[in-house]
């Protein structure tokens, strides 16, 4: 599997690369990318019902849409997106949660005790969630990608995940509130930590190949710029 890293922390950008890589890309591949302080909600969210709008405008959060479904998530700094892009194999179901493994192994490598829950999410002992994924599906291609939170802000994660001003007569997917944790918050606990870059060191070990930076930049960029900025895109009803 080819490993690609981001070298942008813009949300619209790795959004658009992610989109990018699943529709004109034909290789399995892994796609990681660190965004700024950002929303992300889900291909049919509604953002009013999901993001408190106000707080994210006045403390320089962006809010975005993704291409998949599921519900909305925090970005920052702190935050490692994994997105998983493979072609479809012919009588194997596209909606289990084998795509987790490698992600499930290099945690336990570096002590990270996580397990799968049934949402194909990732959760500490103690019942708490350290990362949501999302998938999006056609004839050929599949995508899974998700959150892993190892350093982030999770005041800020509460705060823009709380909508004040709900209308419920508009209806989308509905996220699903669960306890969070940081990574390194856990290992602090038995007084070790670490951060991304060690994270990504193990992803090498673990494919045995070398992570290399993404290509096609200036394509990306249009598309980031023609949809992934468009507020037409990313409030839509």
């Amino acid at each position: 599997m080819q490993i690609i890293q981001s070298t942008s922390n813009s949300p619209s950008f790795n959004l658009a690369a992610e989109e990018y890589l699943f529709s004109s890309q034909t290789d399995d591949l892994l796609f990681l990318y660190v965004n700024k302080p950002s929303v992300i909600v889900g291909s049919n969210q509604v953002v009013q019902n999901e993001v408190d709008v106000e707080f994210c405008r006045e403390n320089n959060v962006e809010i975005l849409r993704r291409m998949s479904g599921g519900g909305a998530v925090y970005h920052d700094l702190g935050n490692l997106n994994y997105c998983f892009i493979t072609n479809r194999v012919e009588g194997k179901s596209a909606l289990n949660a084998d795509f987790l493994q490698p992600i499930v192994e290099v945690l336990h490598a570096l002590n990270v005790s996580v397990s799968i829950g049934v949402r194909k999410d990732l959760w500490l002992p103690g019942v708490f969630k350290v990362s949501g994924t999302a998938s999006h599906v056609n004839k050929n291609r599949e995508l899974h990608h998700g959150t892993l939170l190892i350093d982030t802000n999770l005041d800020n994660l509460h705060k823009t995940l709380s909508p004040k001003n709900k209308n419920l007569l508009i209806k989308g997917t509905a996220s699903v509130p669960s306890k969070v944790k940081n990574i390194n918050a856990f290992l602090q606990e038995s007084g070790s930590m670490f951060f991304i870059p060690e994270f990504l060191r193990e992803i090498e070990l673990y494919f045995q190949t070398t992570i290399q930076n993404i290509e096609n930049t200036e394509e990306i960029q249009q598309l980031a710029e023609t949809k992934y900025k468009s507020e037409e895109w990313n409030f839509k009803k």
